[in-house]
């Protein structure tokens, strides 16, 4: 199953048995791959950040099944300051803090090593050999077995892989931004400052780089495709949008789908791994439910083509 379980909620909205149930399901289903992060939910009051990825470590200590699953976290924007809700006092990505971001990410999930850690966000304070480098020396040492970045304009990427290539240092292999089937307007600001959204160029250059791998986030926007209380979010507001919306529909309903099933259908007939963040056993098995829908070149072309 080329989707990955978004965490978020684990620990803290979602208790114990409910995130072992929901990760249960999910392997159950074949689902492998997990993604988390060092400061998941540190934006809501109380909460430290620590909170998904103890979830997660708890759980594979319960089930003793590490080498079946493929685990993903970052690093780099957990805060410094003690109940900290923003970015302000961000870890950062010099070599000391991704250092110590991984150790702590090891130590609240219980194993020796990441399949994948991502920086999380961008930290332009600090030279790209110097997070390149302490990222390589963590791969050296086995703690890390692929590298990611997450947040990153197409241009910064480029540049970082270009900086690894020329050291023989382990390089970005993975993406992860912001992408769903909407569009969004031109030169469009989030409101939430440590997104970022993928770009047409971005998606060219991930196509022209064989070895690198999208993950794309909020896939499903909260629930905006399907949820009456959940607006679609207002950069999404131009006319597109409109016909967009009803190609989508159409096709669901020509394929006794769901506009989400669609929705990661689309975005997995493109090779991306969509990270679908979920808080019930009803929103797992619609999402499970999307690797069953197919979508040939002509419906694929019916949903590409409204603007």
């Amino acid at each position: 199953m080329n989707i990955a379980l978004g965490t978020i909620a684990f620990g803290t909205a979602v208790d114990e048995r409910g995130t072992f149930a929901i990760l249960d399901r999910f392997a159950e289903a074949g689902g492998t791959m997990l993604d988390t992060a060092n400061n998941y939910p540190f934006w809501i009051e109380g909460r430290t950040g620590d909170e998904s990825e103890l979830a997660i470590g708890a759980w594979l200590a319960a089930r003793g099944n590490r080498d079946q699953v493929f685990l993903s976290t970052k690093g780099g924007a957990r805060p410094t300051v003690p109940g900290d809700t923003t970015l302000g006092s961000a870890e950062g990505l010099s070599a000391p803090a991704v250092a110590k971001a991984v150790e702590g990410s090891l130590r609240r999930l219980g194993t020796d090593h990441i399949d994948v850690y991502w920086t999380h966000i961008e930290d332009r304070s600090v030279p790209f050999e110097e997070t390149l480098g302490a990222l390589n020396e963590l791969a050296v040492a086995g703690k890390i077995r692929s590298a990611g970045a997450s947040n990153m304009p197409t241009w910064r990427l480029e540049r970082a892989r270009n900086v690894s290539a020329a050291h023989g240092w382990l390089p970005y292999t993975y993406l992860q931004l912001r992408h769903t089937y909407l569009r969004p307007r031109p030169l469009t600001r989030l409101p939430e400052s440590g997104h970022m959204l993928a770009t047409d160029e971005t998606l060219d250059y991930v196509r022209s780089e064989p070895d690198l791998t999208l993950w794309a986030y909020n896939t499903l926007m909260s629930g905006a495709y399907t949820r009456a209380d959940r607006p679609i979010p207002e950069f999404y507001d131009h006319p597109g949008t409109a016909r967009r919306l009803a190609t989508l529909h159409e096709v669901a309903a020509e394929l006794g789908a769901t506009p989400n099933q669609v929705v990661l259908a689309w975005l997995l007939a493109d090779g991306y791994v969509p990270i679908v963040g979920v808080s019930t056993m009803a929103q797992l098995d619609e999402a499970i439910g999307a690797t069953e829908v197919k979508l040939d070149d002509e419906l694929r072309a019916r949903l590409d083509e409204p603007r």
